[in-house]
């Protein structure tokens, strides 16, 4: 936990052992935790000078109140976080700026090698602010099913993730169990026949495109910034994703095509008749005993449907077609 504040795991233990008992010395500490006096001692220095303990007396040290002294380094923390955002949209935009007078070598970057790609595949999910979308196929060399840790907690702090994957990739081992698991995150999934490459996107400004293997034998990929070829990506991504069939959790935790794909659920013309109303997404998801989240899913998956940039739209493309 206080790894993140930047604590040792030897501060943390002497931090929660001394929280327990509420005052000791460093002889007592280090008999407790197997650990020589002088380290202790050490410790204690640290977590004195951050204001996490204090010298009760000349041998003896307590802790300073956690909801307190913690409360303080977290919004330390929170502040140099909020700085180092707001620098990095600034750095983002000159960036942009300068990305037009950039050579093509600048805005298209060849990879080779398994570990060069998967730090790239990491640092594209990264880099996204608002969407990640992405196609799935087989084989699988650098990033193999189950290896994508940045996607549940790009997902959990608000990130869009769509995600088109083909027949033959849920063939493979393990690719079920992740597929499940994302949609417990919140992930669109839709499913297809077969995709023609591999891709990631972050929001419109970065792709990385898996190649075939070089000579030498090392796989290989192209990391595409803002160029006409990401544009090309961004169109060949939203046609498969209209074409492709929705994935869903089964009532019994197994995977479901969407049979309705084609128009709405009896639930999404509910959920439309309700907004359509005027009530705010909270109640309409009270009223239908839906989370809030479940609730925004299925007006996205109808916007989808009707391509859809708006809710304005959304609602006159909805009175138009008959479905309220």
């Amino acid at each position: 936990m206080l790894g993140v504040l930047g604590f040792s795991p030897d501060d943390e233990a002497i931090y929660r052992l001394l929280v327990r008992q509420g005052q000791a010395g460093p002889v007592e500490l280090a008999d407790a935790l197997r650990m020589p006096v002088s380290g202790v001692a050490a410790a204690l220095s640290r977590l004195t000078d951050r204001g996490l303990t204090k010298q009760a007396s000349e041998e003896t040290f307590s802790v300073a109140p956690p909801a307190v002294a913690l409360g303080a380094l977290i919004g330390e923390q929170q502040s140099a976080l909020r700085a180092a955002e707001l620098a990095l949209v600034t750095l983002a935009e000159e960036y942009r700026g300068a990305s037009a007078e950039r050579s093509l070598g600048e805005l298209i970057e060849v990879i080779t090698g398994v570990d060069a790609i998967r730090h790239r595949f990491a640092q594209v999910q990264h880099a996204a602010r608002r969407e990640v979308r992405s196609f799935v196929t087989p084989p699988f060399v650098a990033v193999p099913p189950g290896a994508n840790t940045v996607e549940s907690v790009a997902a959990r702090q608000g990130v869009r993730f769509r995600v088109v994957i083909d027949r033959p990739a849920l063939a493979e081992p393990g690719v079920v169990a992740e597929t499940l698991e994302s949609l417990r995150d919140g992930v669109q999934i839709r499913v297809t026949e077969a995709l023609p490459i591999k891709l990631i996107i972050a929001d419109a400004g970065l792709a990385l495109v898996p190649l075939t293997a070089t000579t030498e034998g090392e796989p290989g990929a192209v990391l595409l910034h803002r160029t006409g070829l990401l544009a090309a990506m961004d169109a060949l991504f939203e046609a498969v994703w209209r074409g492709a069939h929705p994935l869903t959790l089964s009532a019994d935790g197994t995977l479901s095509e969407d049979s309705e794909a084609d128009g709405p659920t009896d639930l999404d013309r509910q959920i439309l008749t309700l907004l359509l109303a005027g009530l705010t997404d909270a109640v309409v998801a009270s009223q239908l005993g839906l989370s809030l989240r479940t609730l925004q899913r299925r007006l996205r998956h109808l916007m989808d449907l009707a391509g859809a940039a708006s809710r304005m739209q959304l609602g006159w493309y909805a009175a138009r077609e008959g479905w309220v």
